[in-house]
């Protein structure tokens, strides 16, 4: 008997015969003699819903009142799954963030697991029912409700498998596992049988949607087997488990890309120390993540430019801040960018093999593909590019690094 956490995305509780059809499923673990806690997003199209309410009321929400808004979508499909198991003759209850003390920091949209109470849910498990847990949300010291961000119910999945040292965490959604780059963009891309928690990780970060980059990092800290399923089939998915030796014999694992992101650059600003430190102090402050940064020398010799990428959401705001900071920094100006993209390459095979830059950048060159920043990691690589070439880009470095499959 295993103990097994199993998280159901949006679309796999997006109607109430969806819903029928996940209770089915659960119920068919349980059968197997399988202990079962489960983790349920909001129905999809339930998030947008009712952040779509929320500014038709105001277009800057109280953030503690948005939060509130937003956990009630889990808290109706946690319900449903649990009325429909029941009906099946599989005991269940549902589960709010308060009941079984998840706790929180108070960052309002994207907060982050403190702690995880586990008696509540061993109890209900000892009594023979099913905990049905409504994933994204949590409460702050004070009780406040608060939310883990899009996709957060992933983390919430891996984290109370961490919590109750879980033997899996399945993570059901609406693909059958994780691909070696978007399969809407490249038909021959293949499933990824084995994937080490670095290099998803890395994707996740990237512009990869199938896990959210928090469930990845509780999955590594805590060793925690993620199984990526899809749940409209049986069909074994993608494992994301520790490394081992034969992951180093693929040098790239995927091709990923993210149309996210926004570029700024600082341009003419004085080359002295502490001028870095202001910039991203300021955009710090503001809760702006910044990602890619590169600075290199100007035409002025006394003078460079900076350059940094942020997530488009946010470009606004933090071009409003750098534009500010730049006029007592003495920069010439501040320019924006939003019509670009971040394509990657990621293998932990990159650290014992040479030439995957060259042979990256050799392949974009012929394809007429023009490189504006590079980031490298050791095992990933990430460029910006003009966004109309994404897809021509992800299609020859995939083809590039051997990952097209054989046509069925």
């Amino acid at each position: 008997m295993a103990l097994i956490v199993q998280k159901f995305g949006g679309t796999s509780v997006g109607s109430i015969e969806r819903i029928k059809n996940v209770a089915a499923r659960v119920r068919r673990t349980r059968d197997a003699g399988h202990q079962v806690v489960v983790v349920v997003s909001a129905m999809s199209g339930e998030t947008n819903r009712l952040v779509k309410l929320a500014y038709e009321i105001d277009p800057e929400p109280v953030s503690r009142e948005y939060d509130a808004l937003l956990a009630s979508g889990e808290q109706v499909s946690t319900a449903l799954l649990a009325l429909a198991l029941n009906k099946m003759g599989a005991p269940a209850r549902s589960l709010l963030a308060h009941q079984i003390g998840l706790r929180t920091d108070r960052v309002w949209s994207r907060a982050r697991i403190e702690s995880i109470g586990s008696s509540v849910l061993m109890a209900a498990l000892e009594r023979g029912e099913t905990p049905v847990v409504a994933g994204f949300q949590g409460i702050d010291a004070e009780g406040n409700i608060t939310t883990l961000g899009r996709g957060g119910s992933d983390t919430t999945g891996v984290a109370l498998a961490a919590a109750l040292n879980a033997d899996v965490c399945e993570i059901y959604t609406d693909v059958d596992g994780i691909y070696t780059a978007d399969p809407n963009i490249v038909k021959r891309a293949s499933k990824i049988a084995r994937i080490s928690y670095d290099e998803m990780l890395e994707l996740a970060s990237l512009g990869a949607k199938v896990l959210q980059t928090r469930s990845v990092e509780f999955g590594m800290k805590y060793g925690v087997p993620i199984h990526v399923r899809s749940s409209f089939d049986e069909s074994e998915g993608s494992w994301v488990v520790p490394e081992d030796a034969t992951m180093e014999q693929v040098v790239v694992r995927a091709v990923t890309y993210d149309k996210n992101d926004a570029r700024i650059s600082i341009i003419g600003v004085r080359d002295q120390p502490g001028v870095a430190a202001r910039v991203f102090d300021l955009l710090s402050e503001a809760e702006i993540i910044v990602d890619m940064i590169v600075q290199n020398s100007s035409h002025d010799d006394s003078k460079t430019d900076l350059t940094f990428t942020v997530p488009k959401a946010d470009v606004i705001e933090a071009q409003r801040l750098m534009e500010r900071v730049a006029k007592d920094l003495g920069a010439d100006s501040v320019r924006a960018a939003t019509n670009i993209s971040k394509v990657s390459v990621v293998g932990v095979g990159m650290r014992s093999h040479s030439g995957v830059a060259a042979k990256m950048f050799k392949v974009l060159s012929s394809a007429g593909v023009n490189i504006q920043m590079i980031a490298t990691s050791e095992i990933k690589i990430s460029i910006v590019i003009d966004e109309a070439y994404t897809e021509l880009a992800v299609r020859v470095l995939h083809e590039a690094f051997g990952l097209d499959a054989a046509p069925a």
